[in-house]
């Protein structure tokens, strides 16, 4: 939903205060939230608008019904609502560094007038003209054009596995917008398959803003890819996109939904043709939902269906949806300590992920950073200080390889939940190692 624009700052007498210090400190929103009432005249329904919420989730927040716990809904709030990133034990927000002074340079004036240039369009403007006109003279689609969009999405999820979505995001988009506009002009079978690559594109495009952590886009794109599908007739594809929905709603700290659209993802593979291997990826994604909701009993059920599928699925993989072949062993493998890290139960989690982060190719560095991470957390957890710091420099080194958000915002998430060993040798490295990383 659009957000309004930010307000300027809280009073400083608030910010001062020991009780909002200790709310803070505690990442007690509930009373973060009450206090910013209270002492800032900010009222829930402002609050919801400024930190991208919705009204009735700020009022349960504030009763003490749901809590915060995911990092990028934390940075959230605090951008905001203009919190000092080091109060919520987090990294200095963007806004908290002063503009670079710019020293004014005396140009001679040109000989004749000049007059001033108009202002010009903005780039996505230009784009969609630019797409008009060649739309008009690339004329109908063909059954060679069909053949090469699909060579095109291989390659975009191939680069989105190797070096993270977000600098994909103008390509894959703009290959949307082409595609819709075949569409048009498209008859028959050709239409049919087109349809099938729009839905495929718009899924990519919500996946490459979902690894840019921009949330609300990223469901605009989803949303859309389930319409296509929909219209399409394809189920097994909406289960697919429902999939995607609820790992998002997981990270957008709504577990509840992310519970419910893992399920509907599972009605609506059911009604096409349940393949095993679809059912075992989705089962895991429930098994996520329930993991953040910490409950523990649905979680190892999600869990248990998911590894009876798999062995479901062996020697049919080839019939599988080529969207879902991704899930082989090494996958189920880690996502299912995942599952268990996002419980809490490490000592269970970490030797599923060590195993998969040991079986899993030296290409796929989005991936191997993001598990790399959960390896550390595990570690961290159990006490295991020098472990989690190898493993966090492991995730960090392969960060700063490739480009998604989302993995760097885990990695400095893992920093801050150092912050309590900040004196010892290990974790003073790998301090070091951020700083030469992100300065």
């Amino acid at each position: 939903m659009p957000r309004s624009p930010v307000h300027r700052a809280l009073p400083p007498e608030l910010l001062a205060s020991a009780e909002w210090q200790d709310a803070c400190r505690r990442r007690d929103f509930a009373r973060v939230f009450r206090l910013v009432k209270v002492k800032a005249g900010i009222y829930p329904s402002r609050i919801a608008a400024l930190c991208g919420m919705t009204p009735s989730r700020v009022g349960e927040i504030m009763a003490g019904r749901r809590s915060l716990a995911h990092i990028d809904v934390i940075e959230r709030v605090a951008d905001g609502l203009r919190i000092p990133g080091a109060m919520l034990g987090l990294a200095h927000r963007p806004w908290e560094i002063p503009a670079t002074t710019h020293t004014e340079v005396r140009v001679p004036k040109p000989a004749h007038p000049v007059r001033p240039e108009k202002p010009q369009p903005a780039e996505p403007a230009e784009a969609e003209q630019l797409d008009d006109l060649l739309a008009l003279v690339d004329g109908r689609a063909t059954r060679s054009t069909l053949v090469a969009l699909r060579s095109t999405v291989e390659d975009y999820w191939r680069r989105d596995n190797e070096h993270g979505g977000a600098t994909l995001r103008p390509a894959v988009v703009g290959h949307l917008r082409y595609v819709s506009r075949l569409l048009d002009s498209a008859e028959g079978g050709l239409r049919d398959d087109l349809q099938t690559v729009a839905a495929e594109l718009a899924r990519l495009s919500g996946w490459a803003y979902f690894d840019a952590r921009q949330y609300s886009t990223a469901r605009t794109y989803f949303t859309q890819a389930l319409k296509l599908a929909h219209a399409h007739g394809d189920r097994l594809f909406m289960a697919n996109v429902l999939s995607c929905m609820s790992l998002l709603a997981t990270y957008d700290g709504n577990p509840n939904d992310a519970v419910t659209l893992a399920c509907r993802a599972q009605d609506a593979a059911r009604a096409a043709s349940e393949h095993p291997l679809v059912m075992s990826m989705l089962n895991l994604r429930e098994a996520f939902a329930h993991a953040t909701l910490r409950d523990a009993h649905a979680c190892h059920q999600a869990v248990d269906r998911s590894r009876d599928q798999y062995e479901h699925a062996r020697g049919q993989e080839a019939e599988a949806p080529s969207w879902v072949r991704y899930f082989d062993e090494t996958k189920l493998l880690v996502d299912t300590g995942i599952a268990y890290a996002r419980l809490g139960e490490a000592a269970r989690a970490e030797p599923f992920i060590a195993e998969g982060l040991r079986r899993e190719n030296a290409d796929q560095q989005r991936g191997r950073a993001f598990h790399a991470y959960w390896l550390a957390s595990t570690q961290l957890q159990q006490g295991k200080l020098d472990q989690a710091c190898t493993s966090a420099g492991l995730a960090l080194d392969l960060t700063t390889a490739i480009d998604s958000p989302r993995v760097s915002g885990h990695v400095q998430e893992l920093h801050r939940r150092m912050l309590p060993h900040a004196r010892e040798a290990p974790v003073l490295a790998f301090e070091q190692r951020m700083r030469d990383a992100f300065g």
